[in-house]
This record gives C-alpha cells, sequence and structure tokens, in this order.
C-alpha cells in the first residue's frame, strides 16, 4: 500500500472541506484504536537527557579524544573542534531530536516520510548501528576482564614474572622507542587478554575465557534494556552519573603526582601552526560526528519516545556541551597520568601518549599499577569504563529493537508474545555476530570492522541524511515541524546552519576521508588483500540501502523519470499535526482513512 502524499486527491468532488478534517481525524483515531499500543515514553525529561549524554559520551571520549587533541596541536585543537561542534554537531543532534519526536517513529520510518527518496538512508542507520553494536560490546567483555583481575594483592600486568610474559622482550615499564622491548602491561592485553595470533589469516580458535565475559556482557545490556524506555531510563541514572565521579576523584589523585604538570602542558600547549593543516580540522569534525553520534539513528529512536512538546533545543544544548565538557576532563585526567608515568620512567610523554584502546587497556593499567592505593583506582577506572560503554550500547540495540516494532510489531508480538522477548532474540544475535571478535586472532577482526563501519560507511551515510532532510524535506518544512512542538521557528542560526553551513562541512568531510583514506591496519600489521574486501563488503552492507532504497521508490511510481524523481522527493510527513496521534499522516482523501500501512 503507497503512502498517501501531499498530492492525493480527495474524493470526485473535490478536496474534503475543512469542517470535515476534524471528523477525519476522530474517525483516524478510532480506527487506530485496539489495532496497535500507544507508544511508551521516557518516564521523565531527565530520563531522556541521561540516555543522550550515556549514549554521546562514551569511550571515544576517553581513549580518542585526549589523543587528537595531543597530537593535533594541543589547545590550538579547540578552535576546529569547537567551530565543529557549533557549525555542524549542535545543529545536527537538534535536528536529529525534532524528526524523532515530531515523528514518533524510529530513523526508518520518520526518514521515509520525510524523504521518499532516501528512505533507504533510515535503513542504512538500522544496520549499521547493528553492525556497530555487535563489536562494541567486545570491548565491555575486555573490561570485564580487567575489571575481575584487578581485585588480586597485585595487579598482573605489572611484572614480567608470569607465564604469558616473552621475558626476553618483556620490561617492567615503558621502554620507549627505539627499543625492541614490550611493556609488561603491553605483553598482559596482547597475550593474556587477547592471546593475538600473528594476523587475522589465524583465528586461532576461541578464546573462551573473553567468550565467557561476551555472554555476561550481553546479558547485561539485556537486563538493562528489556523493559524498553521504562528500564533504560532508570539504568541510566547511575550509569551517565557514575563516571563522572569516578573522573573528578581520578584528576584530583592523579594533579598531585610527580609530573603530572608536564602531562597536562603537553596536553594544552597550543601548537598553532597545526591550524594550517587540513588533516586537523578533518579530525575535528570527524570526532565531534562520531562522538555526538550522528547517522546512527540512535538519537532519532531515543527523541521519538518523547513527549510532543519536549524542549529538544534545551536537551540538544545540554547533551553537546556535556559531551565537550567529559572530553576535556578525560584529557586532563589521562594526561596528568602520562605525565606522571614520563616523570617515573624518564622518558618524553610522546613516547606514552597514544591512540585507541591501547591508551585504556595498556597505557592507563601501567599508570594504575604504579598508583598509591591502586586497589581501590584500578577497579573504579575499568568498573567506569564498562559504565561509559554501556550507554552507547543500549542506544545502538535499541535502534534496532524500534525499527522492528515500528515495522513488524503485531506480526512479531503474535509470534513472541512479549516485547521482552524480542529484545532477547536481537541481544542473542548480536552476541552471535560478536564470537569471530574473540577467537585468539579477534583483535584484527574487531579493527578491520571499526575502520570500515565508524570510519568509511558513517560519512556516506551522514551526508545523504543531512541531504534527505534539510535540502530535500528543506529549511522551511524543518522549521514548521519545530514550531509546532515548541511554539516559536528555530532562531536564524540553526535555519543557516541547517540550508548552508552544516550540509557543506560534511560533504568536506567526505570528500576528505576519501582523499585522506588509508587502508585498515593494527599497530604495524597491514591487511591482505581479501581482508580488505571484506571490509568494503561490511561498508557496503549499510550504503547499498540507499541506492536500493532510491531504486524502489522511483519504481513505484508513474511517468518520466523526472516526474518520478519529482514525486519520490515528496514529503509524507503531516505539517498540521499537533502531537494528538500517534503517528502523523498527511491525508486527503477519507477513502485511505484505515489504511496506515507503512513501506520502508
Amino acid at each position: 500500500m503507497e503512502i498517501p502524499t501531499a498530492n492525493s486527491k480527495g474524493p470526485p468532488g473535490g478536496r474534503d472541506s475543512d469542517a470535515l478534517k476534524p471528523l477525519r481525524r476522530q474517525m483516524i483515531t478510532a480506527s487506530r484504536v485496539g489495532a496497535e499500543a500507544p507508544r511508551p515514553t521516557w518516564g521523565g525529561r531527565l530520563d531522556f537527557i541521561l540516555a543522550s549524554v550515556g549514549y554521546a559520551v562514551g569511550l571515544g571520549n576517553v581513549w580518542r579524544f585526549p589523543y587528537l587533541c595531543y597530537s593535533s596541536g594541543g589547545g590550538a585543537f579547540m578552535v576546529p573542534y569547537l567551530t565543529m561542534v557549533i557549525l555542524c554537531g549542535i545543529p545536527l543532534l537538534f535536528m536529529e531530536f525534532s524528526i524523532g519526536q515530531y515523528t514518533r517513529l524510529g530513523p526508518v520510518h520518520a526518514l521515509a516520510k520525510i524523504c521518499p527518496l532516501l528512505k533507504g538512508v533510515g535503513v542504512a542507520t538500522v544496520v549499521i548501528s547493528f553492525v556497530f553494536s555487535t563489536y562494541y560490546n567486545v570491548l565491555m567483555s575486555w573490561a570485564l576482564y580487567y575489571l575481575f583481575h584487578s581485585f588480586g594483592s597485585t595487579l598482573p600486568w605489572k611484572s614480567c614474572n608470569n607465564t604469558w610474559n616473552e621475558v626476553g622482550n618483556c620490561s617492567s615499564g615503558f621502554p620507549g622507542n627505539g627499543t625492541h622491548l614490550q611493556s609488561a602491561s603491553q605483553q598482559f592485553f596482547d597475550h593474556r587478554v587477547l592471546q593475538k595470533t600473528k594476523g587475522i589469516e589465524e583465528s586461532g580458535g576461541v578464546h573462551w575465557e573473553l567468550f565467557g565475559y561476551l555472554i555476561l556482557s550481553w546479558v547485561i545490556v539485556y537486563l538493562c534494556i528489556f523493559k524498553g524506555v521504562k528500564s533504560t531510563g532508570k539504568v541510566v541514572y547511575f550509569t551517565a552519573v557514575f563516571p563522572y565521579f569516578i573522573l573528578i576523584a581520578l584528576l584530583i589523585n592523579n594533579v598531585q603526582l610527580p609530573g603530572a604538570v608536564n602531562g597536562i602542558l603537553y596536553f594544552v600547549t597550543p601548537v598553532w601552526g597545526k591550524l594550517f593543516e587540513v588533516k586537523v580540522w578533518l579530525n575535528a569534525a570527524a570526532q565531534v560526528f562520531n562522538s555526538v553520534g550522528i547517522a546512527f539513528g540512535s538519537m532519532i529512536s531515543m527523541a521519538s519516545y518523547n513527549k510532543f512538546n519536549n524542549n529538544i533545543l534545551r536537551d540538544s544544548l545540554i547533551v553537546s556541551f556535556t559531551n565537550s565538557f567529559t572530553s576535556l576532563l578525560a584529557g586532563f585526567v589521562i594526561f596528568s597520568a602520562i605525565g606522571y608515568m614520563a616523570h617515573i620512567h624518564n622518558l618524553p610523554v610522546e613516547n606514552i601518549a597514544t591512540d585507541g584502546p591501547g591508551l585504556v587497556f595498556v597505557v592507563y593499567p601501567e599508570v594504575l599499577s604504579t598508583m598509591p592505593v591502586f586497589q581501590l583506582w584500578a577497579p573504579l577506572f575499568f568498573f567506569m569504563l564498562l559504565c561509559l560503554g554501556l550507554d552507547s550500547q543500549f542506544a545502538t540495540v535499541e535502534v534496532a529493537i524500534t525499527f522492528i516494532k515500528d515495522e513488524f510489531g503485531p506480526q512479531v508480538l503474535r509470534f513472541l508474545k512479549r516485547e521482552e522477548l524480542l529484545t532477547l532474540v536481537m541481544c542473542s544475535i548480536g552476541f552471535l555476530l560478536g564470537i569471530p571478535h574473540v577467537t585468539k586472532g579477534g583483535i584484527y577482526v574487531f579493527q578491520l570492522m571499526d575502520h570500515y563501519t565508524a570510519v568509511v560507511s558513517l560519512m556516506f551515510l551522514a551526508f545523504f541524511e543531512v541531504v534527505a532532510v534539510c535540502w530535500i524535506f528543506g529549511v522551511p518544512r524543518l522549521s514548521s515541524i519545530v514550531k509546532r512542538m515548541q511554539g516559536n521557528n528555530p532562531n536564524i542560526y540553526f535555519r543557516v546552519c541547517w540550508l548552508l553551513l552544516s550540509p557543506l562541512l560534511v560533504l568536506c568531510i567526505l570528500i576528505s576521508s576519501i582523499v585522506y583514506y588509508t587502508p585498515a591496519h593494527y599497530g604495524e600489521y597491514s591487511y591482505p588483500g581479501w581482508a580488505e574486501a571484506v571490509g568494503w563488503c561490511v561498508s557496503l552492507v549499510s550504503i547499498i540501502w540507499i541506492p536500493l532504497g532510491a531504486i524502489q521508490e522511483i519504481k513505484r511510481h508513474k511517468g518520466s523519470l523526472l516526474q518520478r524523481l519529482k514525486t519520490a522527493m515528496i514529503p509524507t510527513i503531516d505539517l498540521d499535526a499537533d502531537g494528538s496521534l500517534p503517528e502523523k499522516q498527511n491525508l486527503e482523501n477519507p477513502e485511505l482513512e484505515t489504511t496506515f500501512t507503512l513501506v520502508a
């Protein structure tokens, strides 16, 4: 069944009169009573804010931002970073919140109603979020591994006197550059936690201990989300707030350590010449996009459970500010500790600072092992990592669950009987797809998936989402739905960003990511050609839905290609909605008032 469009014609006698519209709305509402349960909403405004903050603030704030800031000009990096936050991050977050809250639908159905031609973008966001969730939870299994191994009288990664150490190649500290030695912490991560093989060609079989922790991590995720927003909204009161207590406590402890000030100075000292490097601006934009979570569909899904008149402008500012503040706070915590390690081992800070998982699973564990009262700080730090990761994981899994409930709700519930079973099925599928990451060659699979999902695919999805909403749907219509919810049009700042600045910035990011593209690698290991091909296939799993959706939509209509394109770009969203209906449709034909089948 086709969705009625703004051009739908009325009965033979002409269009309905305005007097009939209230009656038609009552008939529509009556036809839907009992057909499907009303959409649940967050228990309170704070539930949504904390869930959004928890999703935006993740492990990337701890391991990626501090290193990017240090390597991209120190304090000077804040210029491109804050520029991207203001011109891209805040406006696009406000845009996604508006779409989700107004339509009260997940990303697939919301984008299909806003721009039918690019409805495949919505499907792509669901796919990329679910793929992301399958390997992101592996990080939780690593955090659990370290957490349960940090309660002993000594930390197992402190010395070289263990069965997993290569004694002739091990150093109880940071050996620095220009040497073949590895730190004990590095060998613990490589040979004990990962049991790493030489490459992706050698799977080495399942690492059963990590397998058990992966099961545990998915059980935790399930218990936190199985009741939908009602349970997630309560869990985030702890998981979103607790990390701040630990970060502040660690900062207070770290700044008192010798050498901490030198580490902080390395972190914030501006190198103004870096501002003339294109890659620095690209790094800033990519950090904002990945951290805020634009184009993953999660923000649209979470906003869809809001009440119609919730103040999303306020929420957008709170989430964006909190995300940036957390990144800076984590930077001070990490680099004060790195300065301390540099002081102990009499090494330059740059010999210790590193990027990615190595920062929180190699460098910081080594720092913790030398701290006073490490028995307290080590468990707290890894529990903090677990909380940071869980918040992001909740949202990515919820995207897929929201899509299934929106599209196949009645059919699925007839088969599974309860929504809790649907969540269990999705978590089980995510767990099964995550098993390759807990083999002994799993780190190579993890790095490959992350590179081609969070780097390559995301920029394509973000660009087409912005085109669909800001240019095809249009800023006037977007402003109209904001006014319906908030009572006022968005100010000139948002309208200019949506119309010009944000789309152009996203386009520049996409072009730059293509120009500066580098194949995936893990340390000095380069992937074979067949693995690169698999990586591109992973990217296409999400991207392919964009052209497929466009082709399917064009074929549905009649006329010349140009006429079909014009018709496919007409939104089906009701711009006169008042929030009274669970879903908004733009209906002009009373004969269609009971047909609400959504075509994704």
